[in-house]
């Protein structure tokens, strides 16, 4: 039997941004971002934040997300668009088959162009900054 191959990986910061322009699912444990690339095939990036945990945990939720990515995308996945996921506080203790529907839905989404409505902008000097 012949498996799919896995999609490709984005690792410039430039391509992580432009996402950020495509079109936005949240759920619990990520929020999945899907944006064109312009015949690059399907890749996929993953962001997990300091805020989410320390380096262990960090590490351990993006192992997760792989093995999700690269189960999902080939069948899956929208053609020729980068999907970014976000790491969420719940993603670490989160059900992992409850995360694998999840992502099918957030797919799902996408591909009919159902994303979440658009984001307010972020206040300059907001929480987090010194």
């Amino acid at each position: 039997m012949d498996t799919p191959p896995k999609p490709a990986v984005i690792r410039q910061r430039k391509d992580f941004l432009a996402a950020n322009h495509g079109l936005r699912v949240a759920r619990p444990a990520f929020v999945l971002l899907a944006n064109p690339n312009h015949g690059q095939g399907t890749r996929f990036g993953i962001t997990v934040t300091k805020r989410i945990g320390n380096a262990v945990v960090r590490n351990r939720i993006k192992r997760r997300f792989r093995e999700l990515l690269w189960e999902a995308l080939p069948a899956e996945g929208l053609p020729d668009h980068d999907h970014i996921l976000i790491g969420r506080d719940a993603a670490l203790t989160r059900d992992f088959a409850t995360m694998r529907k999840e992502l099918g839905y957030a797919l799902k989404s996408a591909r009919e162009g159902k994303g979440d409505p658009p984001r307010r902008p972020r206040r300059p000097g907001g929480k987090g900054r010194k």
